[in-house]
């Protein structure tokens, strides 16, 4: 539909014939017609409600989590930004919600979260990490405050208001027997992986990397004494592991049976077949080193809802099931109820988006 055929045209006086209306409809069609709206700025990317959302915003968002390698491509960078546009679009709804609820976050809330999130990183290393990637504290401060906003908001108008009975728990066992029927022995395991060579794809918290057997060895001795001294083993392994999959969790493995235990290096199985639930061991080999915590262990046999620890986890099951189905559904209803106007993603489709190889400049560029 022509962008003219949208507006609205202000009604023609009556007249006492046809000729005249239509002339007078004609006449008010050419003067009085509202001019089109004028183009947003170049660096516009969105527009909620009159609210915009600015390329700046989207690049901070997106220097935050883009990888340092490899080099994402042109189309992989757009990509990653078309999402974290969508993303801040959601955010600006919600935050606009959560102002008409008054809902806020305090000074004290921000820097324990703050705190949290930097974790045991040292403030130089910290600061050299903002640095890289065009960060200022301010800048994360900002955008946590943000986030935080957000999760006050869902947990008070969704998470609080959902209940998980007890035959919810009895149904969920009952059709789910047996993913607690535990077939063989099996252990849950932790670890913080020190590597005597550089890796790229290591991104820990404190962006800590071994380089050498000698540097490795060192930091395996920096890691067992804050561990004796009692450093929580989940975010020393988020901070220093050099195992990219791994330390995201905080080092944990989950549950490893018996015959998969069985695939490990000797040293490490007959580490783990000694330790207690609890026990923190080492093990070394080639000038590297794994510390790992036995979380759990758990022997064969059929588990019940008066096992420690099931009915809890089916708990939470079923509450983060709910949490994430009536999350989104209040998500989308906030955002029916706003405007969106997404110009870079209009921007991409409209300007030569046909053409293969090509990628067109978004608004503002990149």
């Amino acid at each position: 539909m022509p962008l003219t055929d949208m507006i609205p045209k202000r009604p023609a006086r009556f007249q006492s014939s046809m000729a005249a209306l239509a002339f007078a409809c004609l006449a008010a069609a050419c003067s009085d017609t509202a001019p089109p709206p004028s183009p947003p700025a170049p660096d516009v990317w969105a527009v909620v409600d009159g609210r915009e959302i600015r390329k700046d915003d989207v690049e901070r968002a997106y220097r935050r989590v883009a990888p340092a390698t490899p080099v994402p491509s042109e189309e992989e960078a757009l990509a990653a930004k078309l999402r974290i546009l969508d993303d801040l679009i959601d955010q600006d709804v919600l935050l606009e919600r959560a102002r008409t609820l008054k809902v806020e976050v305090t000074d004290a809330e921000l820097d324990k979260a703050f705190a949290e999130r930097k974790g045991n990183m040292p403030d130089e290393a910290f600061r050299k990490e903002l640095d890289q990637r065009g960060l200022t504290s301010d800048d994360m401060k900002r955008d946590l405050r943000r986030e935080l906003i957000v999760q006050k908001l869902l947990q008070q108008e969704v998470g609080s208001r959902i209940a998980i009975g007890d035959q919810d728990v009895r149904e969920f066992y009952d059709r789910n027997r047996e993913q607690f029927n535990v077939s063989e022995t099996r252990h849950r395991i932790a670890q913080i992986v020190v590597t005597p060579v550089r890796d790229p794809r290591v991104r820990n918290g404190a962006n800590d990397d071994a380089a050498s057997p000698a540097e490795a060895k060192r930091k395996l001795q920096m890691l067992v004494a804050r561990l004796k001294s009692g450093g929580d083993f989940a975010e020393l392994a988020r901070d220093y592991s050099e195992d990219p999959q791994s330390a995201l969790q905080g080092g944990d493995l989950g549950f490893i049976p018996a015959s998969a235990l069985n695939q490990v290096a000797p040293e490490l199985r007959q580490a783990v077949l000694k330790a207690n639930p609890g026990d923190v061991a080492t093990v070394s080999a080639g000038g590297g080193h794994i510390i790992f915590l036995l979380v759990e262990r758990q022997a064969a046999g059929q588990r019940n809802l008066d096992t420690p620890g099931v009915r809890e986890s089916i708990t939470d099951l079923l509450r983060g099931r709910k949490e994430q189905l009536l999350g989104a559904a209040y998500l989308a209803a906030s955002r029916n109820d706003a405007k969106v106007v997404n110009h870079l993603a209009r921007q991409l489709v409209e300007a030569r988006a046909g053409e293969p190889g090509i990628v067109p400049s978004p608004p503002g560029g990149q």
